[in-house]
């Protein structure tokens, strides 16, 4: 038996439920399973990556062009999904586009051959282009030299600090989102805390892009590009995370966190194609990567340090598209609440 305050004599068994409430069980509970689909997540896409379909093109003369690409194309496992280019100028070009990921160019006047990779896309990506290739040359008897045409930067040794940037801006989206809504209540209670809290985000979001900017940029020297391109995802990112936390706790309350964090981080981080890009990554996380924010930013992210800010206009509008979505339904919910609902 234990004493309260008051003296009220109560049970042991009386004092864990009052110190566990169901409440918290549950709670409990889903961070239970929250931590078994991280683990779940994050093993499943990297426990064994291995390339697939990996967009080669090949540059050879007429007479063998058709030859290799059916070889290539035939390697156990389909690592490769090789394709005929016309130029080494064209193979460049698509290089820069982000439609290839390596090309072939074969020399019709010797055995060695060249390889050209784009490593600011992906550090594991070109590596495991070159093995693949490299295998399949030396069982032609030859042999192949690699030549980086778009290599990452001196401070950003293995691509990675695009991937690092964009998640730090994720996780500052939706703790900024959780921290506006846990102060105030969850759910917002009328559409003019819901635009406040919006608001708020805004200016938070501007200034975490404007920080991970400068960081990575003239702070470290870790990635290159344009600053003002960088700041504007960065921007754009924070918010779309925020937003889309807002949402899920305008509809959930307290457990839209969770939804958030499933979405964001369990999710979208190990989809996102930063250690390993997306044809390295099984068939689940390499669909979901592309359509989540932290694929859509750190794919932006290397384009405009290292491609010229190619191939972006995708991923920029599925930013837009979760943030715009987040906006519209937190708005929608806060305004369009069932009455008689207590206000937060």
């Amino acid at each position: 038996m234990a004493t309260t305050d008051d003296g009220t004599r109560t049970t042991f068994l009386g004092e864990v439920k009052s110190a566990v409430t169901p409440h918290a069980s549950l709670l409990v509970l889903g961070v239970l399973g929250l931590m078994i689909a991280f683990i779940t997540s994050y093993t499943g896409a990297f426990h064994h990556p291995a390339p697939a379909d990996v967009p080669l093109g090949v540059v050879a003369p007429p007479q063998v062009r058709g030859q290799l690409v059916g070889k290539l194309d035939r390697l156990p496992g389909s690592p490769l999904d090789p394709r005929a280019l016309p130029s080494e100028r064209a193979a460049r070009q698509q290089l820069a586009d982000r439609t290839i990921d390596g090309a072939l160019i074969v020399n019709p006047r010797g055995s060695t051959d060249r390889l050209l990779v784009a490593g600011g896309g992906g550090a594991s990506l070109a590596q495991a282009v070159e093995l693949v290739v490299r295998s399949a040359e030396k069982a032609e008897h030859r042999t192949v030299r690699t030549v980086e045409v778009a290599p990452a930067a001196a401070g950003d040794s293995r691509s990675l600090s695009s991937f690092y940037l964009v998640v730090g801006w994720c996780v500052g989206g939706y703790l900024c989102a959780a921290i506006l809504a846990i102060s105030a209540g969850a759910r917002p209670s009328n559409g003019h805390r819901a635009v406040i809290r919006l608001a708020a985000l805004t200016v938070y979001a501007l200034a975490a892009g404007l920080a991970g900017a400068i960081i990575v940029g003239p702070v470290l020297g870790a990635l290159p590009g344009t600053f003002f391109g960088l700041w504007g995802l960065g921007a754009l990112t924070v918010f779309a995370v925020g937003a889309t936390t807002l949402a899920c706790q305008a509809l959930l309350g307290i457990l839209g966190i969770g939804l958030a964090i499933l979405l964001i981080v369990i999710l979208g981080n190990p989809s996102a194609g930063g250690a390993y890009p997306y044809p390295l990554l099984p068939p689940f996380w390499r669909a979901i990567g592309p359509a989540l924010p932290p694929g859509a930013g750190t794919w932006t992210a290397r384009s405009l340090a290292y491609f010229r800010g190619n191939a972006i206009t995708g991923p920029l509008l599925v930013l837009a598209a979760w943030a715009a979505g987040g906006t519209l339904l937190t708005l929608a919910l806060s305004i369009f609440r069932k009455k008689g609902e207590t206000p937060s």
